[in-house]
């Protein structure tokens, strides 16, 4: 008989990191031969020799990918901060998350504008923001249209 899995909520502010929900450490898997030779790169490449000690698993030789070392169901769709990660283009996507197991990554092709209500929307309802731009870098463009703004009048005055 299988037991009733439940499903575990997370609470609390933050969400335990991945890395703590993980039973174990993946190896670091090599290509074979890459230790021996400059032009063979450390990528991982499957081994298909026939005498292939990688390939027949003898012991002393550098680990292979198993379906042992999967991650656990639980943290397979997680990032490493432990949050669920949502993609976000408009402030309506923001409607109905949790803030306690879900995170935002606001899209690439956003604009600045709609990057700062989504971030302020965001900030309101304490969810979790994974790539964040420095405010700093947000309000240049302000300033610089300003300074173009001033700099059209300067030259209009000068044409006069």
């Amino acid at each position: 008989m299988k037991d009733n899995k439940t499903s575990e909520t997370f609470t609390g502010e933050q969400p335990p990191k991945k890395r703590k929900l993980s039973k174990h450490k993946k190896p670091r898997f090599k290509r074979q031969e890459s230790w021996r030779y400059k032009r063979v790169k450390e990528n991982w490449r499957k081994p298909r020799g026939i005498d292939s000690k990688m390939r027949k698993k003898v012991k002393g030789w550098p680990p292979s990918p198993d379906i042992g070392y999967r991650s656990p169901k639980k943290t397979r769709a997680l990032h490493p901060s432990g949050y669920i990660e949502v993609r976000v283009q408009t402030t309506e996507d923001i409607n109905g998350l949790n803030p306690a197991t879900q995170a935002i990554r606001i899209a690439r092709t956003v604009g600045d504008k709609k990057r700062l209500e989504i971030s302020a929307l965001a900030d309101e309802r304490g969810i979790h923001i994974l790539n964040p731009r420095i405010a700093e870098e947000l309000e240049e463009p302000e300033e610089e249209a300003e300074d173009k703004e001033k700099g059209k009048e300067r030259e209009k005055e000068k044409t006069k």
